[in-house]
């Protein structure tokens, strides 16, 4: 995408499950290339089904979701081939290396066995994974498998990431290695799609944030212009006070108190 115009359009999408209620209720959104989108909200706020339906992966929605200029309900394998997703959560094939894995993730995306080896011992020894690289998996830590799933996004190259909660797991080191990564690709005009609930770490390096709550966009901008329509001094007070998550202190209070009752 070097012409400007949106990677990412939609228009009134709606979404409902089993014909219940509706969990999105008409989003309009147009994303750039080259910015790093912090998609925030609260559970059940319908983030995850966002990034589904961008991804292919729910087919039966309302609304106009274009991604590269393709319908994504008609054109779905045709995005895939552009587009990167590193889930929260995910099931690695255990029995297998992380050569192994990212060599089939490879062939996925059509890439040749050799450069995707290729690319993948670079990826893993930029991630202190060298040494394990001819390791089965079962016996990885949490941020191991974090880390092989991070490098499943990129190798091939994408235009276009989605990330959940990308750094759950991974050591400080780590995590800062890939905020610099996420901020290079931008400026090499890729698009990054970021989920996460750690507001610090939205604030930081998201240049746009979208806070959405109960299916809608309450949200859209950069956290200075946030800042200045709400008036609060942090991204989490913002997002407090738009999706009425307030009484923190309080709930924590009674949370603790509740192991004192009924003691003399």
């Amino acid at each position: 995408m070097t012409d400007g115009s949106p990677v990412i359009v939609l228009r009134g999408l709606k979404k409902s499950y089993g014909g219940g209620a509706y969990v999105l209720k008409g989003i309009d959104l147009d994303i750039f290339p080259g910015q790093i989108i912090g998609y925030i909200g609260p559970n059940g706020a319908g983030k995850t089904t966002t990034v589904k339906i961008l991804i292919g992966m729910l087919p039966d929605f309302e609304g106009e979701v274009l991604v590269f200029g393709n319908d994504v309900a008609s054109h779905a394998l045709e995005i895939k081939k552009r587009i990167g997703y590193v889930p929260e959560t995910a099931a690695l094939y255990d029995t297998l290396t992380p050569v192994e894995y990212l060599r089939f993730v490879g062939q996925i995306y059509g890439l040749d066995p050799q450069d995707s080896d290729r690319r993948a011992s670079a990826m893993l020894g930029l991630f202190s994974l060298a040494d394990f690289a001819q390791v089965r998996m079962n016996a990885f830590s949490k941020g191991m498998k974090q880390k092989v799933l991070i490098i499943a996004g990129l190798i091939h190259d994408p235009d276009l990431l989605f990330l959940d909660e990308p750094l759950a797991g991974l050591d400080a080191n780590t995590a800062l290695v890939i905020k610099e990564i996420l901020a290079q690709l931008a400026d090499a005009g890729k698009t990054i799609f970021y989920c996460s609930h750690v507001m610090d770490v939205v604030e930081r390096i998201c240049d746009r944030i979208i806070i959405i709550d109960d299916g809608l966009v309450v949200a859209n901008g950069s956290f200075d212009e946030l800042q200045a329509m709400d008036k609060e001094v942090s991204l989490e007070g913002i997002f407090t006070r738009l999706t009425g998550s307030s009484g923190h202190a309080e709930k924590a209070a009674e949370f603790i108190a509740s192991f004192h009752k009924g003691r003399a």
